[in-house]
């Protein structure tokens, strides 16, 4: 095998890409990534969908029982709450070891409309563990995503692992791909729009929504989740911004979509996706509605930002 040195340094954030074509490939990357971890006494997480979690537990056998097991089709589901629900919340309970994690968040099955979302996501990685003593290794199945999934991930990863090759990608340049999926959203032009310009106006406007979710079909264990969100957005606008605010809500094929739209500018890019302080008021409405979303998509433009939640209508 053709390799560079990609082994942890102390304090140094390792970020690779794995190509795999098969299960073959997928266990002779990544069963020893976890088996060596075990043995230096690495922490070690595993977030894959389902079908591999079961591959890779039968590979390691018995020494998968020290290995935090994850579906990351259910936890990752929504991409913004990857890092810190599934990355930062292993690694953080680890902060005097070098941690190893692998993590799966793009798969064949992933829709146009979430794949956005996902590429941010693997390229936000990067800053939001920038001098971390951790390594989490991505898989990407190279025979059935498409080539701008294996594209986006040579500028997403400044690390790639092939069969029989391990090197640095000459294209990594994560932030080019947050600004090219920073895409305009668009809304059906007969949905209603509602302006708001105080906090005194959230309960109505709540009341309002929540009626419409119901009448759209949002399944009544999922209508708690709705509200927080509309509450948390709304409030966050209003407080944070000149304001007004304006919303829409539609439903979308199996999602109800909530829109709004505010004169904000965000200057952090990982907003939302850092684990709330404890010691520190405030930063968790955001985080919030990543935590209770299906989806959660930003726009950001000279004339503001565009938020746009998503909830599948069956509860999940």
């Amino acid at each position: 095998m053709t390799t560079s040195s990609t082994e942890p340094r102390p304090g140094e954030f390792v970020h690779p890409a794995v190509f795999y074509h098969s299960d073959a490939d997928y266990l002779d990357a990544l069963a020893p990534f976890i088996t060596e971890g075990l043995a230096q006494q690495h922490p070690v997480a595993v977030a894959v969908p389902a079908p591999r979690l079961r591959v890779l537990r039968e590979a390691v056998g018995a020494a998968g029982d020290r290995v935090r097991w994850i579906d990351m089709a259910e936890a990752g589901r929504n991409p913004g709450r990857i890092i810190p629900g599934v990355l930062r919340r292993f690694a953080d309970a680890h902060p005097d070891r070098h941690v190893r994690i692998i993590g799966e968040p793009i798969w064949p099955g992933r829709t146009a409309t979430e794949y956005p979302a996902c590429a941010q996501h693997e390229a936000l990685i990067n800053a939001a563990f920038a001098g971390r003593d951790v390594t989490i290794v991505c898989p990407y199945d190279a025979t059935r995503l498409g080539a701008d999934a294996l594209a986006d991930a040579r500028l997403t990863h400044p690390l790639l692992w092939e069969p029989h090759r391990r090197y640095r990608s000459e294209r990594y340049d994560p932030d080019s791909v947050v600004s090219r999926y920073n895409q305009a959203l668009t809304v059906p032009t007969a949905t209603a729009e509602h302006h708001m310009t105080t906090t005194t106006e959230i309960s109505a406007a709540r009341r309002v929504a929540t009626a419409e979710v119901r009448r759209l079909g949002l399944a009544e264990e999922r209508v708690a989740d709705f509200e927080l969100i509309v509450t948390e957005l709304i409030t966050n606008s209003l407080v944070h911004t000149a304001g007004p605010c304006r919303w829409r809500l539609w439903r979308e094929d199996d999602d109800i979509v909530f829109d709004l739209r505010d004169s904000g500018h965000v200057t952090d890019p990982l907003i939302g996706r850092r684990p709330p302080d404890r010691d520190r008021f405030g930063g968790r409405g955001l985080f919030l509605v990543n935590e209770l979303a299906d989806l959660v998509r930003i726009h950001l433009s000279a004339e503001g930002t565009t938020w746009r939640v998503l909830l599948h209508v069956d509860s999940r």
